[in-house]
């Protein structure tokens, strides 16, 4: 029997809400879920294009990707056209909640605003191990941590929700992605030159072995990212978690931060996103793209 919530004046309709969408949690757990992480995960997403990830059938059914909004979405729907797409904007509470229901199971979003297009807010890099286990990719950001500071950045680390961790460094919004570039690319291939046995730059996964690949090509237009504290469509039911740079250390592993322990996780740590979301001093890239340009 289906369920109607009200949710900021929104009236909206839940179907299935006893069907499965990962083991031990129905759709129905799932939207409550949605309803607590709303605060968290439109700090973030509100005003970027989104990109989901749907399972009818939950996550052990198929999936399909979802760019453009569909037909069938309600007139208070906002989106905004990217190209050929017209994009859901994730602007509220009962935008998240109407795809909860459509069993959207994941939340990707653009790096620069729909109000801004072409202006990244920030320089992310990511970070993807080759081979299982985390020690490898948590060593692999601590030193690029160590870069960073040493042109003078710092940010914010966070896993995946999968295998991996992700680098944020907030960046005034005045850089287009081709001068973003330059510097992902100068880190990365610094990186890679230093420490040619932990760290490749190599796209073919075959070649690389047993090395962390740092993607430096994902921060891009029209190409998007897991936003932080989405979940992810895994059995665990994991989620992408900021995390404080003293926790990347062994033992550490991305199936803690799960649906039934974030809640927990933000009553003691609080929103570990925040230098992201609302920066105190975004970055200034003008010498570091003055510097790697005369070497």
């Amino acid at each position: 029997m289906n369920r109607i919530v009200q949710v900021e004046g929104k009236e909206i309709q839940i179907s299935n809400p006893d069907k499965k969408l990962f083991p031990g949690i129905s759709k129905w757990d799932w939207i409550l879920h949605l309803s607590r992480l709303a605060p968290r995960i439109l700090s973030y997403a509100r005003g970027r294009y989104l990109t989901t990830i749907r399972y009818p059938d939950g996550v052990e059914g198929k999936s399909f990707y979802q760019k453009n909004v569909p037909d069938h979405a309600p007139r208070w729907i906002q989106t905004a056209r990217s190209g050929e797409v017209n994009h859901i904007l994730l602007q509220d509470a009962p935008t998240l909640i109407w795809l909860g229901n459509l069993a959207c199971l994941e939340f990707h979003v653009s790096f620069d605003r729909a109000d801004r297009p072409g202006y990244p807010t920030e320089l992310v890099f990511d970070l993807d191990p080759s081979v299982e286990g985390f020690e490898a990719v948590m060593e692999t950001a601590l030193l690029t941590r160590e870069v960073l500071n040493s042109l003078g950045l710092d940010g914010v680390v966070k896993t995946s929700g999968a295998t991996g961790l992700q680098l944020y460094v907030p960046i005034q919004p005045k850089y287009p992605f081709a001068e973003t570039r330059i510097i992902s690319q100068f880190v990365a291939s610094y990186l890679q030159e230093k420490n040619p046995r932990l760290i490749t730059i190599e796209r073919q996964v075959k070649k690389r072995g047993s090395r962390v690949y740092f993607d430096y090509l994902q921060h891009w237009k029209g190409k998007s990212l897991i936003t932080v504290y989405s979940p992810r469509a895994r059995r665990e039911a994991t989620l992408s978690v900021p995390l404080r740079w003293e926790e990347l250390k062994p033992g550490l592993t991305p199936e803690r931060f799960t649906l039934e322990t974030v809640h927990r996780r933000l009553e003691e740590e609080g929103d570990l996103f925040a230098p992201i979301t609302r920066p105190a001093g975004p970055h200034d890239l003008s010498e570091i793209l003055t510097f790697i340009s005369r070497h």
